[in-house]
């Protein structure tokens, strides 16, 4: 008889692929590393594939690996959606959320799609874009919630985590090599551009502004690509670029809060089911 293929191996396998280690999937499933691996190990088995390939900083997928992903979420969020149906927990409404655009790709739309996923009866508008823009929804009351960069946090705000906000370098090119340093930064008028540009005056850097975008991504390309310099969450730092130090000659950064905020009022079952799947994405990282 062939082995089952069990929800318990394929919650921790997707919890290794968002982690990006085995270590990190441990704290998360609530098992040690040992126990994960042994898990890993069993699945692997089943599939009759490798699943990661082993790396100086965790792992990353394979092909198959990759593959078994999708099917693996796919799998989970039918099989949670079906738990809450037969529980009667599903949640009935219309929440409108604000996230950060330097989080779109990464940590709230997984929580997001499960949260969708698990209550097919709430109809989620999501906006992603600068935290001055999704401040003033708030106050209009064009959306529910939304997650901030606040540098002094509110009364009304939730801190959910610090994120700093440092200098980053392209590790191929070593941009910030270059005299004047070109830098890279929010276009319009931010605490974010306030800050890096107030910093590099305090840290005596030669610069000249090589490129404007109040766009997260494009801010990233640019540093990427050796075009520049620029300020960013250290969560956000891509591939093939590091963190400024002080060994630079860049030693400021900026402790930058990431908070929850709703709109004045605001109190339904909805909103307080996604404040905890908001909560649960910033506490695994």
């Amino acid at each position: 008889m062939e082995p089952n293929l069990e929800s318990d191996l394929l919650r921790t396998f997707v919890a290794i692929a968002e982690a990006g280690s085995f270590t990190n999937a441990a704290d998360d499933v609530k098992r040690t590393q040992s126990a994960v691996s042994m898990q890993m190990k069993r699945l692997e088995d089943i599939v009759g594939e490798t699943l990661f390939v082993r790396q100086a900083r965790g792992v990353s997928l394979t092909q198959p690996g990759k593959k078994l992903l999708t099917d693996s979420r796919r799998i989970i969020a039918l099989l949670d959606q079906t738990q809450a149906v037969l529980r009667g927990e599903q949640l009935n409404g219309h929440i409108k959320v604000g996230i950060p655009a330097e989080y779109g790709l990464t940590v709230l739309p997984n929580v997001l799609g499960k949260f969708a996923t698990s209550n097919p009866g709430v109809e989620i508008t999501v906006r992603c874009g600068a935290s001055d823009d999704h401040s003033a929804a708030l106050y209009s009351g064009e959306l529910d919630m939304a997650v901030l960069f606040e540098e002094s946090v509110r009364p009304d705000s939730e801190v959910l985590t610090s994120d700093p906000t440092v200098w980053v370098t392209s590790s191929v090119y070593c941009t910030h090599e270059l005299e004047p340093v070109p830098v890279a930064i929010y276009e319009r008028g931010c605490w974010c551009r306030d800050w890096a540009l107030k910093s590099l005056d305090q840290q005596g850097q030669d610069y000249r502004i090589a490129f404007t975008s109040d766009n997260a991504d494009a801010l990233q390309a640019a540093v990427t690509s050796g075009l520049a310099i620029a300020p960013m969450s250290r969560s956000n730092i891509p591939q093939g670029c590091r963190e400024l130090t002080r060994e630079d000659g860049f030693w400021n950064y900026l402790i930058s809060n990431v908070v929850l905020r709703y709109r004045a009022g605001l109190a339904s079952d909805v909103a307080d089911g996604m404040a905890a799947a908001i909560r649960e994405a910033f506490a695994g990282n």
